[in-house]
């Protein structure tokens, strides 16, 4: 009879670091080559896309996500896209390529005072 011991709990540990790592992989995967800049009016986000001219890129923003894409006759492909933590003016954002650099200023949604006064009788 053979016996071997079991360690249910040694395995616990390296188990939950598997998943970390993991999930830092998996949610910075799409950001190299990109960085974000915010003050209070706005959102800075430079992404690297050598190669491409803008009639190839496609920029669709949708509440407080980015969406960024290369049309399928471009020379390489790029799909990406950013959840930001507040809603986008897609109206008073704009958007640069220079030097195979695309940088993206997008305007925050300013939140609307929808508070009335009333008056005391």
């Amino acid at each position: 009879m053979f016996f071997s011991p079991v360690h249910t709990h040694a395995y616990l540990p390296t188990v939950l670091s598997m998943d970390r790592v993991l999930e830092r992989a998996l949610t910075h995967a799409g950001t190299r080559g990109c960085t974000l800049k915010q003050d209070e009016n706005s959102y800075s986000l430079s992404l690297d896309v050598p190669g491409l001219r803008k009639e190839q890129l496609t920029i669709g923003i949708e509440g407080q996500v980015v969406r960024i894409e290369s049309k399928p006759d471009a020379p390489r492909q790029v799909k990406a896209h950013y959840e930001l933590p507040q809603d986008l003016d897609a109206s008073a954002s704009e958007a640069t390529l220079e030097l195979g650099v695309l940088t993206l200023k997008l305007a925050k949604k300013q939140a609307l005072n929808r508070t009335a006064e009333l008056v005391i009788n």
